[in-house]
């Protein structure tokens, strides 16, 4: 029986090649001269963004998004915390989001049911399989998937007919 996984991951080593990218433009940048700026990645999880005031955070994330968009990664995957005030320095953290939360997996289950077609759905840890009799059904799931809008971006492998 064809079935495929539904995972929602990050590539890594394009993540850190987005902050080297990012931290490069920031040391050049006109209006971070002189600026203690960077982005470091800690425990591959989180990303510590690091300047003087709050409106350079903010810029340090649109340069992140842009860099990040150009590497091929979806930006949803990025959920931004507080921006944090101690002292001549502002901070934020910044989680890089992996796998699929359990919420989110059953609406996709839910969804995938409503649409009435004949294939299963389980819920394994962080993934979702589907698995049907025909490869049309979970081509037609995959477009569905695509319009859902779940907040989450999703990928689609391990397709075995």
């Amino acid at each position: 029986m064809p079935s495929f996984d539904i995972v929602s991951e990050v590539d890594m080593h394009e993540l850190s090649n987005a902050l080297d990218q990012s931290n490069r433009e920031v040391g050049t940048r006109f209006d971070f001269k002189g600026i203690d700026a960077s982005y470091e990645l800690n425990n591959d999880s989180d990303i510590n963004i690091s300047a003087e005031v709050d409106f350079q955070i903010q810029q340090m994330m649109e340069i992140l998004r842009s860099k990040m968009i150009k590497r091929g990664i979806d930006i949803k995957s990025l959920k931004e915390g507080d921006v944090q005030l101690v002292g001549q320095k502002a901070s934020m953290i910044v989680a890089v989001n992996q796998g699929i939360e359990a919420d989110i997996a059953r609406k996709i289950v839910k969804a995938v049911k409503e649409a009435k077609l004949k294939v299963q759905t389980a819920i394994q840890g962080e993934k979702l399989r589907v698995t049907g009799k025909k490869r049309d059904d979970l081509q037609q799931v995959m477009a569905l998937l695509k319009d859902g809008g779940f907040g989450v971006p999703l990928q689609y492998d391990n397709f075995r007919d």
